[in-house]
Protein backbone atom coordinates (compact mmCIF):
# COMPACT_ATOMS: atom_id res chain seq x y z
CA UNK A 1 0.00 0.00 0.00
CA UNK A 2 3.04 2.15 0.92
CA UNK A 3 3.83 1.64 -2.76
CA UNK A 4 0.68 2.26 -4.38
CA UNK A 5 0.34 5.46 -2.26
CA UNK A 6 3.51 6.71 -3.30
CA UNK A 7 3.31 5.98 -7.04
CA UNK A 8 -0.10 7.24 -6.95
CA UNK A 9 1.22 10.68 -5.22
CA UNK A 10 4.16 11.19 -7.73
CA UNK A 11 2.01 10.58 -10.49
CA UNK A 12 -0.47 13.19 -9.66
CA UNK A 13 2.53 15.66 -8.71
CA UNK A 14 3.53 18.74 -10.90
CA UNK A 15 6.99 18.67 -10.33
CA UNK A 16 8.46 18.36 -13.93
CA UNK A 17 10.94 15.22 -12.76
CA UNK A 18 7.87 13.31 -12.19
CA UNK A 19 5.99 14.79 -14.93
CA UNK A 20 8.76 13.24 -17.48
CA UNK A 21 8.79 10.21 -16.34
CA UNK A 22 4.66 9.61 -16.51
CA UNK A 23 5.10 10.73 -19.78
CA UNK A 24 6.71 7.51 -20.72
CA UNK A 25 5.90 5.02 -18.50
CA UNK A 26 2.54 4.33 -17.16
CA UNK A 27 1.68 3.98 -13.24
CA UNK A 28 -0.07 1.06 -13.08
CA UNK A 29 3.25 -0.16 -14.66
CA UNK A 30 5.16 1.05 -11.59
CA UNK A 31 2.72 -0.56 -9.21
CA UNK A 32 3.43 -3.75 -11.22
CA UNK A 33 7.00 -3.69 -11.10
CA UNK A 34 8.30 -1.97 -7.73
CA UNK A 35 7.44 -5.18 -5.74
CA UNK A 36 8.87 -7.14 -8.67
CA UNK A 37 12.47 -5.25 -7.89
CA UNK A 38 11.69 -5.43 -3.95
CA UNK A 39 11.05 -9.33 -4.58
CA UNK A 40 13.72 -10.13 -7.17
CA UNK A 41 16.93 -8.30 -4.41
CA UNK A 42 15.10 -10.51 -1.29
CA UNK A 43 14.16 -6.80 0.51
CA UNK A 44 10.58 -9.05 0.79
CA UNK A 45 9.74 -12.51 0.70
CA UNK A 46 7.04 -12.43 -2.37
CA UNK A 47 6.79 -16.52 -2.20
CA UNK A 48 6.22 -17.01 1.04
CA UNK A 49 3.45 -14.32 1.38
CA UNK A 50 -0.20 -14.80 1.39
CA UNK A 51 -1.16 -11.03 0.34
CA UNK A 52 -1.54 -12.58 -3.79
CA UNK A 53 -4.03 -15.31 -2.08
CA UNK A 54 -5.98 -12.90 -0.33
CA UNK A 55 -6.00 -10.08 -3.11
CA UNK A 56 -6.60 -12.90 -5.60
CA UNK A 57 -9.56 -14.58 -3.40
CA UNK A 58 -11.33 -11.66 -1.66
CA UNK A 59 -10.31 -8.34 -3.02
CA UNK A 60 -10.40 -9.47 -6.93
CA UNK A 61 -13.79 -10.80 -6.38
CA UNK A 62 -15.36 -7.68 -4.60
CA UNK A 63 -13.34 -5.72 -6.90
CA UNK A 64 -14.95 -7.27 -9.92
CA UNK A 65 -18.61 -6.70 -8.35
CA UNK A 66 -18.04 -2.92 -7.37
CA UNK A 67 -16.80 -2.33 -11.07
CA UNK A 68 -19.66 -3.95 -12.76
CA UNK A 69 -22.30 -2.00 -10.60
CA UNK A 70 -22.84 0.29 -13.28
CA UNK A 71 -21.98 -1.55 -16.05
CA UNK A 72 -24.43 -1.34 -19.22
CA UNK A 73 -24.98 -4.88 -20.30
CA UNK A 74 -26.51 -3.80 -23.53
CA UNK A 75 -23.29 -1.58 -24.34
CA UNK A 76 -20.94 -4.40 -23.54
CA UNK A 77 -22.87 -6.63 -26.29
CA UNK A 78 -23.09 -3.64 -28.74
CA UNK A 79 -18.30 -4.31 -28.65
CA UNK A 80 -19.34 -7.29 -31.13
CA UNK A 81 -17.78 -10.64 -31.85
CA UNK A 82 -14.16 -9.18 -32.67
CA UNK A 83 -13.59 -9.38 -29.04
CA UNK A 84 -14.62 -13.18 -28.92
CA UNK A 85 -12.45 -13.27 -32.68
CA UNK A 86 -9.70 -11.98 -30.82
CA UNK A 87 -9.77 -14.47 -27.72
CA UNK A 88 -10.13 -17.60 -29.95
CA UNK A 89 -6.84 -16.23 -32.15
CA UNK A 90 -4.99 -15.91 -29.04
CA UNK A 91 -5.83 -19.76 -28.29
CA UNK A 92 -4.80 -20.90 -31.38
CA UNK A 93 -1.25 -18.86 -30.88
CA UNK A 94 -0.79 -20.56 -28.03
CA UNK A 95 -1.60 -23.96 -29.30
CA UNK A 96 0.68 -23.64 -32.71
CA UNK A 97 3.58 -21.21 -31.25
CA UNK A 98 4.56 -24.22 -28.50
CA UNK A 99 5.53 -26.67 -31.16
CA UNK A 100 7.17 -23.82 -33.65
CA UNK A 101 9.18 -22.11 -30.13
CA UNK A 102 10.56 -25.59 -29.67
CA UNK A 103 11.60 -26.28 -32.92
CA UNK A 104 13.11 -23.18 -33.61
CA UNK A 105 15.26 -23.47 -30.42
CA UNK A 106 16.49 -26.90 -30.87
CA UNK A 107 17.78 -25.67 -34.42
CA UNK A 108 20.38 -23.80 -32.69
CA UNK A 109 20.69 -25.75 -29.39
CA UNK A 110 19.62 -29.61 -30.24
CA UNK A 111 20.39 -29.93 -26.16
CA UNK A 112 17.02 -28.71 -25.51
CA UNK A 113 15.48 -31.87 -26.64
CA UNK A 114 17.43 -34.12 -24.16
CA UNK A 115 15.68 -35.59 -21.27
CA UNK A 116 14.47 -39.46 -20.92
CA UNK A 117 10.78 -39.98 -19.79
CA UNK A 118 9.46 -37.36 -17.67
CA UNK A 119 12.16 -34.99 -17.73
CA UNK A 120 11.22 -34.76 -22.12
CA UNK A 121 11.29 -30.48 -22.54
CA UNK A 122 7.88 -31.44 -24.23
CA UNK A 123 6.27 -32.52 -21.31
CA UNK A 124 7.12 -29.31 -19.63
CA UNK A 125 5.53 -27.36 -22.38
CA UNK A 126 2.31 -28.75 -22.27
CA UNK A 127 1.81 -27.46 -18.34
CA UNK A 128 2.78 -23.95 -19.94
CA UNK A 129 0.14 -24.57 -22.66
CA UNK A 130 -2.54 -25.45 -20.27
CA UNK A 131 -1.44 -22.18 -18.12
CA UNK A 132 -1.52 -19.90 -21.10
CA UNK A 133 -4.90 -20.79 -22.29
CA UNK A 134 -6.79 -22.04 -19.23
CA UNK A 135 -5.11 -21.36 -15.86
CA UNK A 136 -3.08 -23.05 -12.88
CA UNK A 137 -6.12 -25.86 -12.54
CA UNK A 138 -5.92 -26.68 -16.10
CA UNK A 139 -1.58 -26.42 -16.04
CA UNK A 140 -2.36 -29.20 -12.86
CA UNK A 141 -4.35 -31.51 -15.89
CA UNK A 142 -1.94 -31.05 -18.21
CA UNK A 143 0.71 -32.06 -15.24
CA UNK A 144 -1.69 -35.36 -14.54
CA UNK A 145 -1.98 -35.87 -18.06
CA UNK A 146 1.55 -35.49 -19.48
CA UNK A 147 3.56 -36.51 -16.33
CA UNK A 148 6.24 -33.89 -16.45
CA UNK A 149 8.52 -34.56 -13.65
CA UNK A 150 8.41 -32.10 -10.10
CA UNK A 151 12.12 -30.66 -10.85
CA UNK A 152 11.13 -30.17 -14.91
CA UNK A 153 7.55 -28.40 -13.87
CA UNK A 154 9.35 -26.28 -11.20
CA UNK A 155 11.48 -24.85 -14.06
CA UNK A 156 8.09 -24.50 -16.43
CA UNK A 157 6.13 -22.30 -13.54
CA UNK A 158 9.19 -20.27 -13.73
CA UNK A 159 9.15 -20.04 -17.47
CA UNK A 160 5.51 -19.17 -17.49
CA UNK A 161 5.27 -16.63 -14.47
CA UNK A 162 8.16 -14.61 -15.58
CA UNK A 163 7.05 -14.40 -19.90
CA UNK A 164 3.45 -14.09 -19.00
CA UNK A 165 4.00 -11.24 -16.45
CA UNK A 166 6.65 -9.16 -19.07
CA UNK A 167 4.04 -9.38 -22.00
CA UNK A 168 1.36 -8.35 -19.33
CA UNK A 169 3.60 -5.23 -18.28
CA UNK A 170 3.73 -4.82 -22.38
CA UNK A 171 -0.15 -4.84 -22.57
CA UNK A 172 -0.45 -2.41 -19.08
CA UNK A 173 2.50 -0.23 -20.48
CA UNK A 174 0.16 0.46 -24.05
CA UNK A 175 -3.04 -0.10 -22.27
CA UNK A 176 -2.44 4.01 -21.24
CA UNK A 177 -1.88 5.25 -24.98
CA UNK A 178 -3.51 2.53 -27.12
CA UNK A 179 -3.83 5.34 -29.92
CA UNK A 180 -0.50 4.31 -31.82
CA UNK A 181 -1.68 0.40 -31.77
CA UNK A 182 -4.81 0.83 -32.66
CA UNK A 183 -3.82 3.43 -35.61
CA UNK A 184 -1.43 0.76 -36.68
CA UNK A 185 -3.84 -1.86 -36.53
CA UNK A 186 -5.96 0.20 -38.46
CA UNK A 187 -8.85 -0.34 -35.88
CA UNK A 188 -12.19 0.86 -35.73
CA UNK A 189 -12.70 1.88 -31.79
CA UNK A 190 -16.24 3.67 -32.02
CA UNK A 191 -18.06 1.16 -29.69
CA UNK A 192 -15.49 1.21 -27.46
CA UNK A 193 -15.06 4.71 -27.47
CA UNK A 194 -19.18 5.18 -27.37
CA UNK A 195 -19.18 2.53 -24.25
CA UNK A 196 -16.47 4.56 -21.63
CA UNK A 197 -18.47 7.91 -22.80
CA UNK A 198 -21.68 6.79 -22.15
CA UNK A 199 -20.70 5.46 -18.70
CA UNK A 200 -18.73 8.71 -18.25
CA UNK A 201 -21.50 10.65 -18.85
CA UNK A 202 -23.30 8.46 -16.07
CA UNK A 203 -21.08 8.42 -13.88
CA UNK A 204 -21.24 12.22 -13.51
CA UNK A 205 -25.01 12.54 -13.48
CA UNK A 206 -25.09 10.99 -10.35
CA UNK A 207 -21.74 11.83 -8.61
CA UNK A 208 -22.25 13.13 -5.38
CA UNK A 209 -19.65 13.82 -2.12
CA UNK A 210 -19.25 9.95 -0.27
CA UNK A 211 -20.40 10.22 3.27
CA UNK A 212 -18.72 7.48 5.69
CA UNK A 213 -22.31 5.54 5.25
CA UNK A 214 -22.08 5.30 1.95
CA UNK A 215 -18.35 4.19 1.94
CA UNK A 216 -19.47 1.52 4.50
CA UNK A 217 -22.32 0.58 2.15
CA UNK A 218 -20.22 0.25 -0.68
CA UNK A 219 -17.59 -2.23 0.71
CA UNK A 220 -20.69 -3.71 2.75
CA UNK A 221 -22.20 -5.02 -0.51
CA UNK A 222 -19.09 -6.23 -2.36
CA UNK A 223 -17.52 -8.13 0.58
CA UNK A 224 -21.26 -9.75 0.92
CA UNK A 225 -21.34 -10.61 -2.97
CA UNK A 226 -18.05 -12.04 -2.57
CA UNK A 227 -18.79 -13.91 0.79
CA UNK A 228 -21.90 -15.76 -0.41
CA UNK A 229 -19.90 -16.48 -3.77
CA UNK A 230 -16.90 -18.13 -1.89
CA UNK A 231 -20.01 -20.15 -0.52
CA UNK A 232 -21.85 -21.44 -3.22
CA UNK A 233 -19.06 -21.58 -5.65
CA UNK A 234 -16.99 -24.05 -2.89
CA UNK A 235 -20.14 -25.84 -2.77
CA UNK A 236 -20.74 -26.25 -6.28
CA UNK A 237 -17.36 -27.20 -7.10
CA UNK A 238 -17.13 -29.44 -4.35
CA UNK A 239 -20.59 -31.13 -5.72
CA UNK A 240 -19.06 -31.26 -8.96
CA UNK A 241 -16.13 -32.49 -8.22
CA UNK A 242 -17.53 -35.71 -6.44
CA UNK A 243 -20.60 -36.57 -8.64
CA UNK A 244 -19.48 -35.58 -11.74
CA UNK A 245 -15.62 -35.95 -12.51
CA UNK A 246 -16.56 -36.22 -15.83
CA UNK A 247 -16.60 -32.58 -15.73
CA UNK A 248 -13.11 -32.09 -14.21
CA UNK A 249 -11.81 -30.75 -18.19
CA UNK A 250 -14.04 -27.89 -17.76
CA UNK A 251 -12.59 -26.68 -14.41
CA UNK A 252 -15.67 -26.81 -13.29
CA UNK A 253 -14.69 -28.42 -9.80
CA UNK A 254 -12.87 -25.47 -9.40
CA UNK A 255 -13.74 -23.14 -6.95
CA UNK A 256 -12.31 -19.81 -8.14
CA UNK A 257 -13.55 -20.93 -11.27
CA UNK A 258 -17.54 -20.51 -9.66
CA UNK A 259 -16.03 -17.47 -7.27
CA UNK A 260 -15.08 -15.29 -10.38
CA UNK A 261 -18.44 -16.41 -12.19
CA UNK A 262 -20.73 -15.59 -9.36
CA UNK A 263 -19.24 -12.27 -7.91
CA UNK A 264 -19.47 -10.96 -11.75
CA UNK A 265 -22.72 -12.35 -12.08
CA UNK A 266 -23.85 -10.41 -8.80
CA UNK A 267 -22.45 -7.29 -9.37
CA UNK A 268 -24.10 -7.61 -13.12
CA UNK A 269 -27.49 -8.46 -11.32
CA UNK A 270 -26.89 -5.32 -8.93
CA UNK A 271 -26.63 -3.24 -11.83
CA UNK A 272 -30.50 -3.01 -12.96
CA UNK A 273 -31.22 -2.04 -9.07
CA UNK A 274 -30.70 0.38 -7.40
CA UNK A 275 -27.46 -0.50 -6.33
CA UNK A 276 -26.23 1.00 -9.44
CA UNK A 277 -26.45 4.56 -8.35
CA UNK A 278 -23.60 3.30 -5.25
CA UNK A 279 -21.07 4.13 -8.79
CA UNK A 280 -22.12 7.83 -8.12
CA UNK A 281 -20.22 7.94 -4.57
CA UNK A 282 -17.34 6.12 -5.87
CA UNK A 283 -18.34 2.07 -6.21
CA UNK A 284 -15.71 1.78 -9.23
CA UNK A 285 -12.89 3.91 -7.81
CA UNK A 286 -13.30 1.55 -4.43
CA UNK A 287 -12.77 -1.35 -6.80
CA UNK A 288 -10.50 0.09 -8.40
CA UNK A 289 -7.99 0.79 -5.33
CA UNK A 290 -8.60 -3.20 -4.79
CA UNK A 291 -8.03 -4.13 -8.14
CA UNK A 292 -4.47 -1.56 -7.93
CA UNK A 293 -3.43 -3.79 -4.41
CA UNK A 294 -3.81 -7.66 -6.64
CA UNK A 295 -1.51 -5.63 -9.28
CA UNK A 296 1.07 -5.07 -6.56
CA UNK A 297 0.57 -8.87 -4.84
CA UNK A 298 1.21 -10.38 -8.57
CA UNK A 299 4.07 -8.02 -8.74
CA UNK A 300 5.62 -9.66 -5.68
CA UNK A 301 5.60 -13.00 -6.96
CA UNK A 302 8.17 -12.07 -9.99
CA UNK A 303 11.78 -13.19 -9.42
CA UNK A 304 13.36 -11.25 -12.67
CA UNK A 305 16.53 -13.32 -12.29
CA UNK A 306 14.97 -16.54 -12.80
CA UNK A 307 15.69 -16.21 -16.26
CA UNK A 308 18.97 -16.79 -15.63
CA UNK A 309 18.48 -20.53 -14.15
CA UNK A 310 17.37 -21.85 -17.41
CA UNK A 311 18.32 -19.60 -20.44
CA UNK A 312 17.36 -22.19 -22.55
CA UNK A 313 13.65 -22.78 -21.96
CA UNK A 314 13.40 -18.94 -21.57
CA UNK A 315 13.89 -18.92 -24.73
CA UNK A 316 11.54 -21.22 -25.48
CA UNK A 317 8.87 -19.05 -23.99
CA UNK A 318 9.51 -15.75 -25.16
CA UNK A 319 9.53 -17.22 -28.54
CA UNK A 320 6.07 -18.70 -27.85
CA UNK A 321 4.85 -15.66 -26.70
CA UNK A 322 6.47 -13.64 -29.49
CA UNK A 323 4.59 -16.21 -32.46
CA UNK A 324 1.29 -15.51 -30.32
CA UNK A 325 1.20 -11.73 -30.58
CA UNK A 326 2.24 -11.79 -33.98
CA UNK A 327 -0.79 -14.43 -34.50
CA UNK A 328 -2.78 -11.84 -33.10
CA UNK A 329 -1.35 -9.08 -34.91
CA UNK A 330 -2.30 -10.08 -38.14
CA UNK A 331 -5.43 -11.34 -37.48
CA UNK A 332 -6.65 -8.24 -35.51
CA UNK A 333 -5.00 -6.38 -38.37
CA UNK A 334 -7.01 -8.03 -41.24
CA UNK A 335 -10.02 -7.41 -39.16
CA UNK A 336 -9.78 -3.84 -37.63
CA UNK A 337 -9.49 -5.02 -34.32
CA UNK A 338 -9.04 -2.56 -31.78
CA UNK A 339 -6.04 -3.01 -29.52
CA UNK A 340 -8.36 -3.55 -26.47
CA UNK A 341 -9.54 -6.79 -28.19
CA UNK A 342 -5.67 -7.77 -28.49
CA UNK A 343 -4.93 -6.85 -24.99
CA UNK A 344 -7.82 -8.63 -23.37
CA UNK A 345 -8.15 -11.75 -25.66
CA UNK A 346 -4.48 -12.15 -25.12
CA UNK A 347 -4.96 -12.06 -20.77
CA UNK A 348 -8.03 -13.93 -21.04
CA UNK A 349 -5.89 -16.70 -22.27
CA UNK A 350 -2.64 -16.19 -20.35
CA UNK A 351 -3.41 -14.64 -17.42
CA UNK A 352 -6.42 -15.20 -17.04
CA UNK A 353 -9.39 -14.18 -14.44
CA UNK A 354 -6.94 -13.01 -12.17
CA UNK A 355 -5.33 -10.51 -14.48
CA UNK A 356 -7.84 -9.81 -17.13
CA UNK A 357 -9.33 -7.46 -15.32
CA UNK A 358 -6.61 -5.68 -14.58
CA UNK A 359 -5.55 -5.02 -18.08
CA UNK A 360 -8.63 -4.12 -19.37
CA UNK A 361 -9.97 -1.85 -16.51
CA UNK A 362 -6.23 0.11 -17.45
CA UNK A 363 -8.05 0.76 -20.62
CA UNK A 364 -11.36 2.09 -18.79
CA UNK A 365 -12.69 0.73 -14.98
CA UNK A 366 -16.00 -0.10 -17.18
CA UNK A 367 -14.12 -2.30 -19.95
CA UNK A 368 -13.22 -5.12 -16.87
CA UNK A 369 -16.48 -7.10 -17.24
CA UNK A 370 -15.16 -7.77 -20.28
CA UNK A 371 -11.83 -9.24 -19.73
CA UNK A 372 -13.47 -11.37 -16.88
CA UNK A 373 -16.24 -12.61 -19.55
CA UNK A 374 -13.50 -13.43 -21.93
CA UNK A 375 -11.39 -15.34 -18.81
CA UNK A 376 -14.08 -17.47 -17.88
CA UNK A 377 -14.74 -18.92 -21.35
CA UNK A 378 -11.12 -19.48 -21.27
CA UNK A 379 -11.74 -22.17 -18.33
CA UNK A 380 -13.96 -23.97 -20.42
CA UNK A 381 -11.41 -23.73 -23.52
CA UNK A 382 -8.64 -24.15 -21.76
CA UNK A 383 -7.87 -27.95 -21.22
CA UNK A 384 -8.85 -28.76 -24.38
CA UNK A 385 -6.32 -26.09 -25.89
CA UNK A 386 -3.40 -27.33 -23.76
CA UNK A 387 -4.22 -31.16 -24.80
CA UNK A 388 -4.19 -30.52 -28.63
CA UNK A 389 -1.17 -28.33 -27.85
CA UNK A 390 0.43 -31.18 -25.93
CA UNK A 391 -0.21 -33.91 -28.72
CA UNK A 392 1.65 -31.44 -31.51
CA UNK A 393 4.57 -31.39 -29.29
CA UNK A 394 4.73 -35.56 -28.36
CA UNK A 395 4.05 -35.78 -32.14
CA UNK A 396 7.04 -33.44 -32.84
CA UNK A 397 8.96 -34.24 -30.74
CA UNK A 398 8.55 -37.26 -28.20
CA UNK A 399 10.50 -39.83 -28.11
Amino acid sequence: MGILALVFYTASSNHPIFKAIYRFVPLVLLCYFLPALLNTFGLIPGADSQLYFVASRYLLPTSLVLLTLSIDLKSVLKLGPKALIMFLTGTSGIILGGPVALYLVALVYPGVLGGVGAEETWRGLATIAGSWIGGSANQTAMLEVFGASPILFSQMIAVDVIVANLWMAFLLYWAGKPELPDRLLKADTSAITSLKEKVEKYQLSIMKIPSLSDTMTILGLGFLVTGISHFFGNAIAGYIGEHYPGLKPYSLDSGFFWLVVLATTGGLVLSFTGARKLEGVGASRMGSVLLYVLVATIGMQMDLKAVLDNPVFFLVGFIWMIFHILFMSVVAFLIKAPFFYVAIGSQANVGGAASAPIVASAFHPALAPVGVLLAVLGYGVGTYGAYICGILLRLAFGN
